[in-house]
């Protein structure tokens, strides 16, 4: 591949809640920076607080996007956000559009999660539970900020019910008032593409009936997880990765909502262990070429 192939402006992508950059030698979006910076882009996966709110995190993000425009010379950033990723770019592309060329959500709850809720509920700030809950967390962030061999600054803030509550169908219908940019008007549709100059994008996956067995997923711990997880569900039971709803996902031009793919295996995580026939790196691949066709 030549820079031909390349998108104008450089790819930057944001993690989700407990994201990482790199644990030793396992990179969070395995295998997809790879494939990117071959066809000539400037791909960047960046690091904000691993556990905080969408609001605290887009400030991060903020910060970085100037950084990564003084270094490279662009004028702007195509953002892609994975779970919470997803909300906290929309908030940065929401704060300041002149810095933003388009925003990418992958598996985003861009209307909440059922998951979240059901947590909320059943081990709530203050109590016990919601106590161990909360030390356990911490604890797994400093873990991983002790392996992240990706990055190297000053370790970032955590405010574990700040995230909690920023996951939750109430904390994200509060942060959708705030920053509505490319949301649907109605509950399974399209949003606008483009909005204040910046072009809104998503896609998502769902645990689907008989995909368990389908090849390496038979001994992927983390699709057993989402399986867990999506008992949580009501609203979209039978309809979610796991983690978030299919229609929860919708921002701007949906791309697709029901690939086979669970709310890890649409990061190619764990170790690219998903499905035959499907590909979740290919997915990141033909959304560069639609943005560099976009012009950006």
């Amino acid at each position: 591949m030549t820079q031909k192939q390349a998108t104008r402006y450089p790819l930057v992508l944001v993690p989700g809640l407990l994201g990482f950059v790199r644990l030793v030698f396992y990179s969070y979006w395995f295998g997809i920076v790879r494939a990117l910076r071959r066809d000539g882009s400037t791909v960047i996966p960046v690091m904000v607080s691993a556990v905080n709110s969408s609001e605290v995190r887009g400030e991060q993000l903020i910060e970085r996007i100037r950084e990564i425009l003084k270094e490279t010379g662009a004028e702007k950033v195509n953002l892609f956000g994975h779970s919470q990723g997803a909300l906290t770019i929309r908030y940065a592309a929401a704060k300041h559009p002149e810095l933003v060329a388009s925003v990418t959500s992958v598996a985003g709850p861009n209307h909440g999660s059922e998951l979240a809720d059901f947590l909320e509920k059943n081990f709530p700030p203050g109590t016990l539970r919601g106590l161990l809950l909360n030390a356990a967390i911490r604890l797994t962030v400093w873990i991983m900020a002790l392996l992240d061999t990706g990055y190297r600054g000053t370790r970032l803030p955590t405010d574990v019910d700040a995230a909690h509550h920023s996951l939750t169908s109430d904390g994200v219908a509060l942060f959708n008032r705030q920053y509505p940019q490319g949301l649907p008007q109605t509950w399974g549709g399209q949003g606008a593409e483009l909005v204040n100059g910046v072009r809104y994008y998503s896609w998502s996956g769902t645990i689907q009936k008989g995909v368990s067995d389908r090849g390496g997923n038979r001994i992927d711990g983390t699709n057993v997880t989402c399986r867990i997880f999506a008992r949580t569900f009501t609203k979209e039971r039978g309809q979610c990765d796991g983690m978030v709803g299919r229609f929860s996902s919708h921002l701007g031009t949906v791309i697709g909502d029901n690939y086979p793919l669970d709310h890890f295996d649409i990061v190619n995580q764990t170790f690219g262990l998903v499905g035959k026939g499907v590909d979740p790196v290919g997915l990141f691949v033909e959304h560069a070429a639609r943005l560099k066709a976009a012009g950006l």
